[in-house]
């Protein structure tokens, strides 16, 4: 499991409660593409070979201004979208809470059934497919027309809609069983539900992560054995030296979705898969190819999976005991204008929406911090496994079509859940510059004891 999974198990989280499509940052944070012309795979700069700062200027200054303006345009615009998702999930949440038609859900539910577990699915499958039909302008703008716009989207609106109920569907499965297991937490504990609810909260994300890969991934794109030697053979050697259990690379056909390019090591235990995008293939060289899978890699090996997951449930333990400090309250002031009981009514879940959405809101900064420190790791770990510099020099420079290269340092510490391209340039030209490209050791010792 890579971080990127990770943070996008507590989008989930999130969704699960708001339903509102993942930021587009997060969303091609997934992913990697050009956003320079064809020809930067051969650029190498001819300067600055032993000053890793003039080497690193070079690079950025090969990509012309026009693709970088558009690129810095695009991911700026991304900064606006995680406030007007926010303020949209916040005000979905107050309407349906003032007029009362959460609770009016709720007696609706409960106008059905006897049993409680029952209730609570019926209130969580019109909830979500409600607040999705809310956030569907959004969503549409975000993920459809404004993904055409950059160009990084291939897709006509049919197959996008299609993979869009999709989605639905499987939130409205997940989602519901999700709501049922933790309102029977809150029944049964009401006082110190904070906890077993962190403790579910950490389960799901690991059944979701365990199960993705073989269940959930292969129903949006085709997954099948990557048959090049040539492209094969380099990546599981360096699987086998770092003792990945696996015995294939699976290629996905992305490009029916997208222009990005991805790659990932995913799964746990026996779901365990190396797999890397058709564009990938077609968009990268062998170096590049070998820098993008050292750098997943990385993530496995590092153990970022085991991490992330802590993280994730030390960051859902405080912000449930401050959603419970903060739901009592309002609870108390508003409740009975609102028709919520307690914690245990499922009327009470837009509320508890609303101080989730706030709190990952804030903790934004942070979550791309605790991120952005694990992919720093993996690139460290990619480029010694891979001894590609200008490999990921050049990929560096094509991640930013959807994110910015050179940002201001409290911009990259706000918005930026992986290095800048800049930051990455600069660790392969440090490394670069301190270190022999594989074959030359033999060479230079072959000179060295010659007469």
């Amino acid at each position: 499991m890579t971080p990127r999974h990770s943070i996008l198990i507590l989008l989930v989280v999130t969704a699960a409660m708001t339903l509102l499509p993942a930021p587009a940052q997060e969303r091609a944070a997934q992913r990697a593409s050009p956003a320079i012309p064809e020809n930067v795979s051969s650029f190498i700069p001819t300067t600055g070979a032993n000053d890793p700062a003039a080497a690193t200027q070079a690079w950025l200054d090969s990509v012309p201004r026009n693709e970088r303006e558009k690129s810095n345009a695009y991911f700026e615009g991304g900064y606006w979208l995680i406030l007007w998702n926010f303020v949209l999930a916040a005000a979905i949440s107050i309407l349906l809470l003032t007029s009362r038609f959460s609770a009016r859900l709720r007696d609706f539910s409960e106008g059905l059934t006897k049993i409680r577990n029952a209730q609570i699915a019926c209130y969580a499958v019109l909830y979500l497919f409600l607040v999705y039909a809310l956030s569907f302008p959004l969503n549409l703008y975000e993920n459809f027309f404004r993904e055409h716009y950059y160009g990084l989207a291939t897709q006509s609106f049919a197959p996008w809609f299609r993979e869009q109920l999709l989605g639905l569907a499987l939130t409205l499965t997940g989602g519901t069983l999700l709501m049922v297991v933790l309102y029977a937490v809150f029944r049964r504990a009401p006082r110190t539900w904070w906890i077993w609810g962190t403790i579910v909260m950490l389960v799901f994300s690991g059944t979701l992560v365990l199960i993705a890969p073989v269940y959930i991934e292969p129903l949006f794109n085709t997954y099948k054995p990557l048959t090049d030697p040539k492209v094969r053979d380099p990546i599981l050697a360096m699987a086998r030296a770092n003792e990945i259990p696996v015995k294939q690379v699976f290629e996905v056909d992305a490009s029916r979705q997208t222009t990005r390019v991805s790659a990932n090591v995913s799964g746990l235990l026996g779901t365990t898969r190396v797999a890397l995008n058709d564009n990938l293939l077609k968009q990268c060289t062998l170096p590049e190819i070998r820098a993008v899978m050292a750098h997943e890699m990385g993530h496995y090996v590092l153990n970022h999976g085991a991490k992330l997951v802590t993280y994730l449930g030390i960051f859902i333990l405080i912000g449930f005991a401050l959603t419970r400090i903060l739901f009592d309250a309002a609870v108390k002031r508003w409740g009975e204008k609102w028709g919520v009981r307690g914690i245990s009514d499922p009327a009470g879940l837009p509320l508890l929406a609303l101080i989730l959405s706030a709190l990952v809101f804030i903790a934004t900064p942070f979550l791309n911090t605790v991120v952005r420190i694990t992919e720093r790791e993996a690139d460290a770990f990619g480029i010694n496994t891979s001894r590609e510099p200008d490999g990921m020099a050049k990929v560096a420079l094509k991640l930013g079509t959807y994110r910015k290269l050179n940002p201001a340092p409290l911009e990259e510490f706000i918005f930026f859940d992986h290095p800048s391209g800049r930051a990455r340039i600069r660790m392969a030209m440090d490394w670069k510059a301190a270190n022999l490209p594989a074959g030359e050791s033999t060479a230079a010792e072959t000179r060295s004891g010659s007469p």
